[in-house]
């Protein structure tokens, strides 16, 4: 049976389980800072600043985080594109482990000074360049390990895993909160979560060692038909239109995940008075139905293309968000539904890969789609929070505005996408990579 159409083998299942592991366990590193960021804007700022400058000071050094993601993104992909993709994924789960480990280790203000946030500044710069590096590298490696056919349940699936992530650091997040008192997560247990965490990665990376390098890489090394330049040239010059619509796709991922699971907990803590307990709760509700989400999203765009995905799934995303924001203080009898219903229509960003993938050729690919995924998260995902946090000042119901926004460009994209042919029938996408 051709390569193309064959059906997953045991060795795919394989990739995709150690894959979509470690990724897990790489984002939960990324993400868990943003359970935390109350205590550990108390912690690491003075006790005599306005509360407001210390939540943005807190938002700064998390985006952080996101502005650093280009840089490393983009050195991790060159070598990706030219040594190995493998070489390359393993690594950028080492260079995670260890700024979490020193997070869950780092004095405070009181201990430290101003040492203490630029200390914590550093480590959340290192995380990013990780991070910048992983998710891309993660696309990469599982598109090119399985059949054409079933590239959008793999990336799917792939992205479902680091959504995993995000449930593991919501769950560690609510039991530290419930078994702890807030005196104790105050003085210590802020730092199990950063401990747990810088563990979890060391064993990430030893599971890693069990991935085979991607056929198409080999390929490619034995037809010497490797990048003869710098990547990043090649990608600026020649695909421009592929990167900016990875971009608009990576700016629609961002905010589905940024505002609507990460700073929603916060969010309903501090409009509708929930307990910190309750909204983690709800949260992971929301985030198991993501990870349900990404999956049926990709199952869908292997069946029916992006574009179909992209205009249903970014229509329930604005019905269901807009639902959310507007009716969970009203009726907090339904907070569990009214997120998890939203948690589930975010996950149409697990098609977002699929597209992204066809976007570029396989000598570039690595490197096009951390370029445009990096730069794009940098900008959308880094700055959000705090962009979102300023505009509620104006109105509350900002983060409501910007997932609309957004869902609206999801739907823009969605039509557009209809000129592709490869976002119909699944082939190379000729279109995307035209100037």
């Amino acid at each position: 049976m051709p390569h193309y159409t064959r059906p997953l083998n045991r060795q795919d299942y394989k990739t995709l389980a150690l894959a979509a592991l470690g990724g897990a366990l790489e984002f939960y590193d990324f993400i868990i800072f943003v359970f935390f960021a109350a205590v550990v804007g108390e912690l690491f700022f003075p006790a005599d600043i306005p509360e407001w400058l210390r939540q943005v000071q807190t938002f700064g050094i998390f985006a952080a985080g996101y502005l650093a993601r280009p840089l490393g993104g983009i050195i991790l992909a060159h070598f990706g594109d030219l040594v190995g993709r493998k070489k390359m994924f393993t690594l950028s789960i080492l260079l995670m482990a260890l700024p979490t480990l020193a997070i869950g280790l780092l004095p405070t203000y009181t201990t430290m000074g101003i040492a203490a946030p630029l200390l914590l500044l550093l480590m959340r710069i290192l995380q990013g360049a990780a991070i910048g590096g992983e998710v891309p590298g993660a696309w990469v490696f599982v598109a090119e390990h399985v059949p054409e056919r079933r590239t959008g349940i793999a990336c799917g699936t792939l992205t479902a895993g680091l959504t995993v992530g995000i449930l593991l650091g919501s769950v560690v997040a609510t039991l530290v909160n419930t078994g702890l008192s807030p005196q104790a997560v105050h003085d210590y247990g802020w730092r199990i979560p950063f401990l747990l965490g810088g563990v979890f990665g060391l064993v990430a990376m030893y599971l890693r060692r069990w991935l085979q390098e991607t056929p198409i890489f080999l390929e490619m090394q034995q037809r010497k038909a490797l990048a003869r330049e710098m990547p990043v040239k090649t990608v600026v010059l020649r695909y421009r239109k592929a990167t900016v619509i990875s971009m608009l796709l990576t700016w629609l991922l961002s905010a589905g995940i940024v505002v609507v699971i990460l700073m929603s907990p916060v969010w309903l803590q501090k409009q509708y008075g929930f307990a910190p307990a309750l909204t983690l709760q709800a949260n992971s509700v929301a985030t198991v139905m993501l990870c349900l989400g990404c999956l049926l999203a990709g199952l869908a765009v292997d069946r029916v293309g992006a574009s179909k995905t992209f205009i249903v799934g970014s229509l329930l995303l604005a019905g269901s968000s807009w639902a959310f924001y507007h009716l969970a203080g009203a009726q907090p009898e339904r907070l569990f539904l009214l997120y998890g219903t939203v948690g589930l229509c975010v996950g149409v960003v697990g098609a977002v890969p699929w597209v992204m993938v066809r976007a570029f050729p396989a000598e570039v690919r690595f490197t096009g789609i951390s370029f445009s995924y990096n730069v794009a998260y940098a900008i959308f995902g880094g700055l959000t929070p705090v962009a979102v946090t300023m505009l509620m000042g104006v109105s509350p119901m900002a983060p409501a505005w910007y997932v609309l926004a957004l869902s609206l460009l999801g739907l823009g994209l969605g039509v557009w996408l209809r000129q592709d042919i490869a976002c119909r029938d699944g082939g190379p996408s000729a279109e995307l990579q035209r100037l």
